[in-house]
């Protein structure tokens, strides 16, 4: 089974920066892209980060400039670095990945969530 593991997530001041963590364990062939998405209270899921082969990045427009995705292909590891944080950045962060579990099918999987929290 297919396990997503985030870390990194935790209260930190405005204009401070934390680093996100996500490591993928289990039996599959291999992983296609990983990323991260946020949902902040009342609102719906929104796209931060993600990063598939050839480590082409997409990033959401809220924190272009800002965050930084990177990924360690060997670990299974995606990380995301969180730089200039706002309020407005405040909820739970979830690793995303698409994952080859055989040769002719990939499927999503998702991480339990991180909170991260920003303070005026």
């Amino acid at each position: 089974q297919v396990q997503l593991v985030e870390s990194g997530g935790g209260l930190v001041q405005a204009g401070g920066f934390l680093r996100l963590s996500c490591v993928a364990s289990g039996k599959f062939f291999s992983i296609n892209a990983m990323g991260w998405y946020r949902q902040a209270p009342g609102k719906q899921r929104e796209l931060v980060a993600t990063m598939g082969g050839g480590d082409s990045a997409n990033y959401g427009d809220s924190v272009k400039g800002r965050f930084t995705i990177s990924r360690d292909t060997a670990k299974n590891t995606v990380y995301l670095q969180v730089n200039s944080l706002k309020p407005e950045d405040t909820g739970v962060y979830y690793c995303w990945s698409s994952i080859k579990v055989s040769p002719l099918l990939s499927r999503p999987y998702w991480g339990q969530g991180t909170q991260v929290t920003v303070s005026s």
